[in-house]
């Protein structure tokens, strides 16, 4: 798909996982990467594996909960790439409990991550795209913040907010032709989920119509088709990645 081709795109949560998939996919397509995460060894070689391919990316070691952190990581990929076109927020964690249970430090660090973040990298990028008029906000939400779950009312809150943030976004930035969108999990085959009991795993298995698990390289062709220019008059949308769990 060329729609992305000669365009610079931050991911977050690079490192691994869907992260690193939305990156090896985009930059395969042409665009320039701004890898982001914590693990600067995990960038480094992410990296080296695009040159390799031909392709462009460079690494930016970043803690998405630091707010300085966040503007600084942003304007040095602008300094670097002379514009910021793409910014796929990826990067998310789980502090699994029963709300009874939850401690109000695993509720704080699950959206700040899962959704303060999002929202100040979106406040940071928003700049280069305004002045190009033209620019892809993708976050990666979850079915959980569409359905919710027990024991992830952190996380299904966060997930959930950030639909709401890639709505209001995508309303106050559509007239300069740039657009925001997220994309919804389901079960997808990580390492977030590899962890997950079995007995869990058949259940939902069960559930989904096409009646396997999403793969990483499922998500990430949905979120490089809603950063592509073939996507311009989609904004405001949450493409569902489930195996048809979600319905309606």
């Amino acid at each position: 798909m060329p729609g992305v081709e000669g365009r610079v795109a931050l991911v977050t949560g690079a490192s691994q996982g869907i992260g690193r998939a939305c990156a090896l996919l985009l930059a395969e397509s042409g665009a320039k990467l701004a890898l982001c995460a914590r693990n600067q060894e995990k960038l480094e070689h992410l990296a080296g594996e695009i040159k390799a391919k031909g392709g462009e990316g460079e690494a930016f070691p970043l803690d998405v909960g630091k707010e300085d952190a966040i503007k600084a990581t942003v304007k040095a990929v602008v300094a670097r790439f002379g514009k910021l076109d793409i910014l796929v927020n990826n990067a998310g964690i789980t502090r699994d409990q029963l709300i009874l249970r939850m401690k109000r430090a695993d509720w704080d660090d699950v959206i700040a991550t899962n959704l303060t973040a999002p929202f100040l990298l979106t406040q940071a990028a928003i700049g280069s795209m305004l002045k190009q008029r033209w620019g892809r906000i993708v976050n990666i939400t979850s079915i959980f913040g569409q359905i919710g779950q027990a024991g992830q009312a952190n996380y299904a809150s966060s997930k959930a907010g950030l639909i709401g943030l890639t709505m209001a976004v995508a309303r106050e930035v559509a007239s300069r032709n740039i657009t925001a969108n997220a994309v919804a999990p389901g079960f997808i085959e990580t390492a977030m989920t590899e962890v997950l009991p079995a007995e869990f795993k058949e259940n939902i298995l069960k559930n989904i119509p096409l009646a396997r698990p999403g793969s990483e390289a499922d998500v990430a062709h949905a979120v490089r088709f809603l950063a592509s220019e073939e996507a311009g008059y989609i904004t405001g949308h949450v493409l569902n990645v489930n195996g048809g769990i979600l319905m309606g």
